[in-house]
């Protein structure tokens, strides 16, 4: 057995998977328990007590992580040609209309964030497939339909992500990355979680938070005390 593999061994040995963690505690157990030889993104899951499949049970939103995401954001922006250099002194690594409305018709998706203007999201409906189940069409209510161009990819670039809830009542996101430290990772975690709490909808009936999970890239899903923190 390697090195690594007992290392590995001995810390999974120290975890309790049958344990609930309060929040700071699980941003620390994630660090120990993840060992890759790449900077491993975290992640939270969020269970919901809601029905997405009713509109006024959709939970979505958008939140600026106090520490950024740790990784680099691709924004494509699609806008009219007066807003082209606007958009590229902000920071946007796409920027065009027509052109890249093709692209991604022909199944090009390699941004994580897309930007634009209320009077081209008319051009956009028909790429609802392919950007949809994919979380990148752009929504009024995450600010990525905007006039402000810059100040959208400007958010984005400093750590702004969006979230939703998927179909099984589960909000998935990253709040940053194995080697930020554990008071980073917990204050990211704790916006996002805040943030949901306050967009409950009031058609939400029950138990809002059923369950949150803090797992990295390659660890175990480690069990967080709701009670501890909502």
């Amino acid at each position: 057995m390697s090195k690594v593999s007992k290392n590995l061994k001995k810390v999974l040995e120290s975890y309790d998977k049958t344990k609930s963690y309060s929040l700071k505690e699980a941003t620390e157990v994630v660090k120990k328990i993840t060992f890759t030889k790449f900077d491993a993104s975290v992640d939270i899951d969020v269970r919901l007590g809601v029905d997405p499949r009713q509109a006024n049970q959709m939970v979505r939103g958008s939140v600026s992580l106090p520490h950024g995401t740790g990784k680099t954001v691709r924004v494509l922006v699609l806008c009219t040609p007066d807003k082209e250099e606007e958009a590229k002194a902000a920071g946007a690594d796409f920027v065009g209309l027509d052109d890249y409305i093709e692209k991604i018709s022909g199944g090009w998706v390699d941004v994580d964030v897309i930007v634009t203007m209320p009077s081209i999201m008319g051009k956009l409906g028909r790429l609802g497939k392919i950007l949809g189940p994919r979380n990148l069409m752009p929504n009024p209510k995450t600010g990525t339909v905007t006039m402000d161009i810059a100040k959208a990819v400007q958010d984005v670039k400093a750590g702004k992500i969006d979230f939703k809830v998927d179909k099984t009542g589960i909000i998935h996101t990253a709040v940053g990355k194995v080697s930020f430290s554990s008071d980073k990772i917990y204050d990211n975690a704790k916006e996002v979680i805040d943030t949901i709490q306050k967009l409950k909808p009031s058609a939400s009936k029950g138990t809002y938070f059923k369950s949150i999970t803090m797992s990295s890239s390659m660890s175990p899903g480690i069990k967080i005390d709701v009670k501890s923190i909502v």
